[in-house]
């Protein structure tokens, strides 16, 4: 059984190993979402979305397997996106940084976070979800397009990053 939760500061530092642990599986195979170690996602950005309420972690016989990010920042500038829906800022939720213990891949973990989410956007009334991928994260493009998620074009919406020239945007809209 798992509980998804609010990471609360007892939990920063288990979030940043986890977060390490995950990025170094994906560097030793295939880092689909081209995170940094010890950059993004990280015990500093933990630390800092904790601080803000919105960082969350998956636990499972209270050991961690997943954890995500979920508030109204995107972070970056969607208004590049190709949106179906005209939403401002603050109408739809996004998710970051979602990620499982590489342990339990395939497990339904991935799933379950998703499933938080929507049911936590739909309840706290927001119009959608909306989040940005890499483009060649095939696996989470296969578990957004599963829940019905809608590309919305690619774009530079964060020029910042400069070793992920685009992103792919998606977004579920709750009125379709």
């Amino acid at each position: 059984m798992t509980e998804i939760r609010k990471c609360t500061k007892e939990d920063i530092v288990a979030t940043g190993a986890f977060y390490d642990r995950v990025v170094e599986y994906l560097d030793a195979h295939i880092n689909y979402p081209k995170w940094v170690y010890k950059g993004y996602p990280s015990e500093p950005y933990a630390s800092f979305m904790t601080d803000e309420g919105v960082q969350y972690i998956c636990l499972e016989n209270e050991r961690i397997v997943g954890a995500f990010v979920l508030n109204t920042d995107p972070e970056a500038d969607y208004k590049k996106g190709d949106w179906s829906a005209n939403l401002s800022d603050g109408e739809y939720m996004v998710i970051h940084a979602l990620a499982v213990d590489p342990d339990c891949q395939g497990s339904g973990i991935g799933k379950e976070i998703l499933n938080y989410c929507i049911n936590m956007a739909k309840q706290s009334g927001f119009k959608a979800i909306r989040l940005d991928i890499v483009p060649d994260n095939i696996p989470a493009q296969r578990l957004y397009e599963g829940f019905g998620f809608r590309c919305a074009g690619e774009a530079d919406v964060r020029p910042e990053v400069k070793h992920i020239p685009l992103f792919r945007l998606y977004e579920l809209n709750f009125d379709e």
